[in-house]
């Protein structure tokens, strides 16, 4: 299948493999990944929560208001991050050019700089997607044996469950306790829940 493929396309994708195995590189990703991650999650239980004590009708209204949130913050992490990753590449490249005293570009050190802002900018990206619509899939299912009430809760249960997730995986690269850590993230999301449902209106 791999042979199969256009040279160039064989060379990138060997070109990728290589970059994710570069400890620098995934660090970089995954802190994006799981900021923007973190916050679209947030983003999502407050939009459930919100929806249902404002009276949103149907589950399906709250799952297209999601959806517009989602699509901003993963544009939003995509662009701000490509932008942020091409300044500081820039700055690398020209630091290394005046201590090499050479022209880096079109070079293998450009273009894995290059490769890795692009790495760094889809990672910022898919974060805040999945954050925000996977918490909203019990809205799918409001009037096809949830309630509105129901998809709500379990909006915020999988949205707990996701930050959880998130502190977990975290405690495998910092060595902490992973229900510890995941415990800590988890109630971020009761906390965000406890106060839209006590603010006025």
């Amino acid at each position: 299948m791999v042979r199969s493929l256009p040279t160039a396309v064989r060379e990138r994708l060997a070109g990728l493999r290589q970059l994710l195995r570069d400890e620098e590189v995934r660090s970089i990703s995954r802190r994006y990944f799981i900021s923007n991650g973190f916050d679209g999650t947030l983003t999502s239980i407050g939009v459930g929560v919100g929806s249902y004590l404002s009276g949103v009708a149907d589950g399906a209204t709250v799952f297209a208001v999601g959806l517009g949130a989602a699509v901003g913050l993963g544009t939003s992490g995509v662009w701000s991050v490509w932008e942020i990753e091409r300044a500081e590449t820039q700055a690398d490249i020209l630091r290394l050019e005046r201590a090499m005293l050479t022209d880096l570009d079109d070079t293998a050190i450009q273009r894995q700089k290059a490769n890795a802002r692009l790495v760094h900018a889809v990672m910022s990206g898919i974060g805040p997607i999945l954050g925000v619509v996977l918490p909203l899939v019990p809205f799918l299912f409001e009037g096809r044996g949830l309630s509105l009430a129901g998809a709500t809760v379990g909006g915020i249960l999988i949205g707990v469950a996701l930050l959880f997730a998130f502190g977990a995986y975290l405690s495998t690269i910092s060595r902490q306790r992973w229900y510890v850590a995941g415990l800590r993230m988890g109630l971020a999301g009761l906390v965000v829940a406890a106060v839209n449902y006590l603010l006025p209106g």
